[in-house]
C-alpha cells in the first residue's frame, strides 16, 4: 500500500502560524496523541500506542466519588487553589510511609492537574527565555514540547542503549554551559522502560548541586517496577531538597488517566511560585478528581487494604504481559533489537533493517496491519529508528496486534 504525502503532514502538518506567538508555533501536539486520532480514521485498529492501561478505575474509587455525588455539594465546587486539605495530608503521609520522604503538607506539596500539569508549571516558573534545560535522549516528548513553551532550550544526553539505556554521566557534565539552568529526568522511563539506578541518580543529584541546578522528576510510574528491583527516588537525596521539583500521579498506579489528577513535591519557596502559574491556568484540580484520589489513598495503607491489593494485582498483569510482548519481539528478531524494560509498560525497539525509518515504519504497521504504535523520533534524536510499543493492552489484544505485526512483517524477511 502507498502511503500519500498527506499523511505526513497530518502527523508532521504545515501549518498556518499566522499571529501565532513564536512559543506556540514551534511546538507540536506529540505522535503519541497523533496517532491514535490518524487510527480512528481505520477501522478495527489494535492499539499498541497511547500509554493507558487497559484496567478500569477500581471500584472501591468508583464507589466512593458515587456517594459525594449524593451526599457532598462540595464536590461540584471549585477547591482550594493548592488542593483539598485533606488529600495533601493523605499525600504526606503516602510519601513519609511509603518513600521515607518527608514533606509538609502544608507549604511542601500541591495538587496538580496530573504529573503534567505540575511539570508544564514548573517549568514555566524556572526557565527563562534561552536557558538551557538537560534531557536525556530518547525522552517522554511532552517534556521537549514544555521546555519549547517556556523558551529554554532543549539540550540532549544520549542514553547508552546497549547497557540498558543507562544514563550517561559523563555526557550530562559535557553538555553544562553557562546557560544550562536545569535537568529534567522521567524514572521508571517513558519511552524505554529504563530504571535508573541509585549510583547514576546520586551522580547526577551531585551534578546539580555542584552547578545549583534545578532537578525535575516525572515520578508517575514509581510503583511499577519489575524483578524485584529496588526503586531509589532522587526526592530521597537531602542535599536536593532546595533543587528538586517531584512530580507524581495517580493515573498509572490507579488507573486513573482520565481524572487528570496528580501532585508536585517541592521547597515551599519553589511551591509558591509554581501556584502562581497552578493559579492562572487551572485555578485547581478538578474537585471530583480529588475526592476520587483521597478515596484511592484511603484505601491503601502499605500493607492489605484494596488499594495494595490492586496495586500488587496491576503489578503481576503487566510484569506478565511485560514477558509476553517480549516473547513475541523475540519472534520479530529480523524486525526489532531491543532492550527489556525494568519499569513502567512500554518498549523501545530498534528498527533493524536498514533503510526503514521510524515515521514510515509507524504509518505502514498502522494503514497495512492496523496496529497502532509510536515512531521513535518524537522522543528526541536518539529516538530516531525505534519505535514505542506499549504493553499496558489487555492480551487478547496485544496477541491479536503482534499476530498482525508477524503477518506483516514477513516482507522483511
Amino acid at each position: 500500500m502507498m502511503i500519500e504525502r498527506s499523511v505526513y503532514k497530518s502527523v508532521g502538518r504545515n501549518e498556518d502560524a499566522t499571529g501565532i506567538a513564536r512559543r506556540v508555533a514551534q511546538i507540536s501536539v506529540s505522535a503519541i496523541k497523533q496517532m491514535p486520532v490518524l487510527a480512528s480514521r481505520v477501522e478495527g485498529c489494535l492499539s499498541l500506542g497511547q500509554g493507558i492501561p487497559s484496567f478500569a478505575t477500581p471500584p472501591f474509587i468508583l464507589e466512593a466519588v458515587i456517594e459525594a455525588l449524593r451526599t457532598d455539594e462540595a464536590i461540584g465546587k471549585y477547591s482550594l487553589q493548592p488542593g483539598m486539605p485533606r488529600l495533601k495530608e493523605a499525600i504526606a503521609d503516602r510519601l513519609r510511609n511509603a518513600k521515607g520522604i518527608q514533606a509538609d503538607p502544608e507549604s511542601e506539596l500541591f495538587v496538580s492537574c496530573g504529573a503534567m500539569e505540575a511539570i508544564a508549571a514548573t517549568l514555566s516558573t524556572v526557565v527563562e527565555r534561552g536557558d538551557e534545560v538537560l534531557l536525556p535522549s530518547p525522552n517522554y516528548s511532552s517534556h521537549i514540547e514544555q521546555i519549547l513553551f517556556a523558551e529554554g532550550v532543549p539540550v540532549f544526553v544520549p542514553l547508552i542503549e546497549e547497557e540498558g539505556w543507562k544514563l550517561d554521566i559523563d555526557g550530562f557534565k559535557n553538555k553544562l554551559t553557562s546557560r544550562t539552568k536545569a535537568i529534567v529526568l522521567c524514572n521508571p522511563m517513558n519511552p524505554t522502560g529504563a530504571v535508573f539506578s541509585k549510583e547514576e541518580l546520586l551522580a547526577l543529584a551531585e551534578i546539580a548541586v555542584s552547578r545549583g541546578l534545578f532537578i525535575i522528576a516525572d515520578e508517575a510510574y514509581d510503583f511499577l517496577i519489575y524483578d524485584d528491583l529496588p526503586y531509589f527516588s532522587l526526592a530521597s537525596i537531602p542535599e536536593l531538597r532546595d533543587r528538586l521539583i517531584a512530580c507524581f500521579s495517580f493515573s498509572k498506579m490507579y488507573c486513573m488517566t482520565g481524572w487528570r489528577i496528580g501532585y508536585m513535591v517541592a521547597s515551599a519557596r519553589v511551591i509558591d511560585q509554581v501556584l502562581k502559574v497552578h493559579d492562572a491556568f487551572a485555578i485547581c484540580a478538578p474537585t471530583i478528581s480529588q475526592y476520587a484520589a483521597h478515596a484511592a489513598l484511603k484505601a491503601t495503607n502499605g500493607l492489605d487494604g484494596e488499594g495494595d491489593r490492586f496495586i500488587k494485582t496491576l503489578i503481576k498483569e503487566l510484569s506478565a504481559r511485560r514477558e509476553f510482548a517480549c516473547a513475541r519481539l523475540d519472534m520479530l528478531s529480523h524486525l526489532f533489537h531491543y532492550e527489556k524494560p525494568r519499569g513502567a509498560y512500554y518498549v523501545f525497539p530498534r528498527i533493524v533493517p536498514e533503510g526503514v525509518g521510524d515515521m514510515d515504519l509507524a504509518l505502514r504497521l498502522l494503514y497495512e496491519a492496523r496496529v497502532i504504535t509510536i515512531p521513535g523520533s518524537g522522543f528526541g534524536p536518539t529516538g530516531e529508528g525505534h519505535v514505542r510499543i506499549s504493553f499496558g493492552a489487555a492480551r487478547e489484544d496485544l496477541n491479536r496486534a503482534f499476530d498482525r505485526i508477524e503477518d506483516w512483517a514477513g516482507i522483511y524477511k
